[in-house]
């Protein structure tokens, strides 16, 4: 990859991995609703308009019954299990959580995808990401049970992007990427409207959450997804998705700096098996063995 698109990378990492400070600052004085709601309203305002100027929402009309499928398993659902969750834990240990996306990918494909089964070195990356993440419930959650359903919660959320990871490589890959990303956020944003008004906050809120949402909403969710999909267009997946295993790194530096969250050996011993795991369960090899091709005849 170029300067550019290395650029492009760094500045998504640091943008995903700020959601969940953003998802703590709103959660001071939004519901989760209204949080996810004002997140997806806000990205749709900047991903919806994109995908009309370019022309591409006209090929994801005939499959707007699985988009709405996909709006509540890969954004509704986790989206509000994320804020859910994050009432109960750290924001640093949601995005550490959350970092778990690629394992659970593998093992779904056990069973729905035999192009990507997890054998190998894929197999012992899946088995190293639980453990990380076993880890995680044994140490830092296990203080009381309000921890455990705040992490599971974000675990849940995990599984159904996921989930939805799926659904778009079997049934839309027919779709233009970008009119996907802006016809889920779209639909999330009817769906998730009838709780969010329900829950609506009594008084006017601070500037704080105001200011944290609006950042959540155009940069950690339009803005975001814009980058992300230029990059799949320009660099291809396998490459793109190494903001998987940059994102959870920003988010335990976003917590342990502007929150003065507690960063444990324990949190960064389960980021470390995390990520481990994640990059072999997706890429099926080692590090250096990739490089040592490269450098081959």
């Amino acid at each position: 990859m170029d300067r550019r698109n290395w650029t492009l990378l760094l500045i998504l990492a640091a943008i995903w991995g700020s959601s969940y400070l953003f998802i703590n600052i709103g959660l001071r004085e939004f519901s989760p609703a209204m949080v996810v709601f004002i997140r997806v309203a806000l990205g749709a305002a900047v991903l919806v308009p994109i995908a009309w100027r370019r022309g591409a929402l006209a090929g994801a009309r005939p499959f707007w019954a699985l988009l709405i499928v996909l709006a509540l398993v890969q954004m509704v659902g986790p989206f509000l299990l994320i804020a859910e969750g994050q009432q109960q834990i750290s924001s640093s240990l949601a995005g550490v959580l959350v970092g778990s996306v690629p394992i659970f990918g593998a093992i779904l494909a056990i069973f729905f995808d035999q192009e990507e089964r997890s054998d190998g070195l894929r197999g012992v990356g899946v088995l190293i990401g639980i453990v990380g993440v076993a880890l995680l419930f044994g140490v830092d959650l296990s203080g009381s049970t309000a921890l455990l359903l705040g992490g599971a919660a974000v675990v849940t959320a995990s599984v159904g992007y996921a989930a939805g990871g799926l659904i778009v490589k079997q049934r839309l890959g027919s779709v233009q990427p970008i009119a996907v990303a802006a016809a889920v956020i779209a639909l999330s944003t009817v769906l998730v409207a009838p709780y969010a008004i329900a829950s609506a906050p009594s008084q006017a809120p601070t500037i704080g959450p105001v200011a944290a949402l609006l950042a959540l909403g155009l940069l950690g969710t339009g803005l975001a997804f814009a980058i992300f999909y230029e990059l799949l267009a320009t660099v291809g997946p396998s490459r793109t998705f190494i903001v998987t295993y940059l994102a959870p790194g920003f988010a335990v530096a976003y917590g342990a700096v502007l929150l003065d969250e507690s960063i444990g050996l324990a949190t960064l011993a389960g980021l470390g098996l995390i990520l481990a795991g994640s990059y072999l369960a997706v890429q099926g090899r080692l590090p250096w063995v990739r490089s040592a091709a490269r450098r081959g005849p």
